[in-house]
């Protein structure tokens, strides 16, 4: 048995959404909820010291009813193992489904995975070339720009982005084929703000909940959880916009900061000493304290299911905006709810990733390139329009924010599915 299996919650979303949207069907939702085809490979790879190692990968085509399948790659090994590894993988593929739906760009939802952590097993960058290399080999036939579009997630980058591409390439008897994959370096066909997007977009979508609410900006607090890609440039971000960041984690640990500290000087003391801890003039602390202090904005920006019912029952934040995926378990929604805290879910805080890599993809498809404001607007424009439907919806409804939210993604497939029919 899979404790906190993200696909059952992944499936319990959807339903909840097929309650509000009238789709009583047993067999529609079941094929709303299926994913298309799972993939799971053998990845074997010689290493640095000659012993032959192999890797098991991972990718999930859930719904191409709107478009291309579309969603990251990460390299992660989650503590319920591989079986636990392509659940969550085939929840993330859903979630991405519901994703571009929601922000209304023409993808369906993809998701892939490599069971490895490159940073605690201290993979070498030539093994994990192999890896990635020999991943994209595996994976080759069923991805494509017009058939499922990779990018990057949990410990991928562009380097990944550009051997997968490269692989492809060549496999293909073609050298330029920068379509198939999106969050690739600028000089391999990436785009403008396509590294900050996801941030960028979290930011967005908290400053128009605070436009909703009546919250002031300028002076809110916030509290990052995680330091990766998305929580660091949220808070870039939601600094810029005045707030002042008072906690911050990273794998090493949690911190709070009284006075408030600059992301320039917490990402300078985490580029010198490899964590946040141990930032001058703030507290160590556990995750559930960090979760759980006061604050305005909470971004969590880690991993699944960190707040729980207990965590939410104790929150007192204003706004939660999810720069990660799926950090709500399904039971703390209501509490939330309850306590009139405004969640931003997943599917639409961070959904501004997915946007511009569909901005990337569509430039590759057309070989000219926008600037970074070009894109960005782009990006936000869709995000905002995104989030007036589903805060209409939760208004008219009074349902929470991520009922409202998976409600205009999954009318948009329903009705795709629909109109075209199941043949033969």
């Amino acid at each position: 048995m899979i404790i906190n299996d993200p696909f059952e919650h992944a499936t319990r979303q959807l339903n909840d959404a097929c309650d509000i949207l009238g789709i009583d069907d047993k067999g529609v939702r079941q094929y709303l909820a299926t994913p298309n085809r799972v993939l799971r490979v053998k990845i074997p790879v010689v290493m640095d010291d000659g012993r032959l190692r192999v890797f098991t990968g991972f990718r999930s085509q859930h719904n191409n009813d709107r478009g291309p399948y579309k969603g990251g790659l990460r390299y992660l090994d989650p503590k319920g193992g591989i079986e636990y590894a392509e659940r969550e993988v085939m929840a993330l593929s859903a979630w991405m489904t519901w994703k571009t739906a929601l922000v209304n760009v023409p993808l369906g939802g993809g998701k892939g995975a490599v069971y490895v952590n490159p940073k605690t097993e201290n993979i070498s960058s030539k093994e994990l070339e192999r890896i990635t290399r020999r991943f994209a080999f595996e994976i080759a036939e069923i991805i494509g720009p017009k058939k499922d579009i990779p990018a990057p997630d949990v410990y991928t980058t562009g380097t990944e982005m550009a051997e997968i591409m490269d692989v492809y390439g060549k496999l293909n008897n073609k050298t330029w084929q920068p379509g198939v994959i999106t969050g690739k370096p600028l000089n391999m066909g990436g785009s403008q703000a396509r590294s900050v997007a996801t941030g960028l977009g979290t930011a967005y979508c908290v400053r128009q909940a605070t436009k909703k609410t009546g919250m002031d900006l300028h002076g809110a607090s916030v509290i990052l959880q995680g330091f990766g890609n998305a929580s660091t440039f949220a808070g870039e971000y939601l600094e810029k916009m005045g707030c002042i960041i008072k906690g911050a984690s990273d794998s090493r640990g949690s911190i709070l900061i009284a006075d408030g500290a600059k992301m320039s000087d917490l990402e300078r003391h985490k580029s010198e000493t490899g964590t946040v801890v141990g930032f001058p003039n703030s507290e160590k602390v556990a995750t559930d304290q960090l979760l759980t202090a006061k604050c305005d904005i909470l971004i969590p920006g880690a991993l699944e299911n960190q707040i729980t019912t207990d965590i939410a029952e104790n929150i007192k934040c204003k706004i939660i905006g999810e720069a990660a995926n799926g950090p709500t378990l399904p039971d703390a929604d209501p509490i939330l709810f309850e306590k009139n805290i405004q969640v931003i879910p997943d599917i639409l805080a961070n959904a501004g990733g997915v946007t511009i890599s569909y901005y990337e993809w569509v430039q590759n498809n057309m070989g000219y390139y926008w600037e970074f404001d070009d894109v960005a607007s782009k990006m936000e424009a869709h995000l905002i329009h995104g989030f007036d439907e589903a805060f209409d919806i939760s208004m008219e409804k009074k349902v929470d924010m991520r009922r409202a939210t998976m409600s205009v993604a999954v009318k948009r497939v329903y009705e795709a599915f629909k109109t075209r029919g199941i043949w033969p």
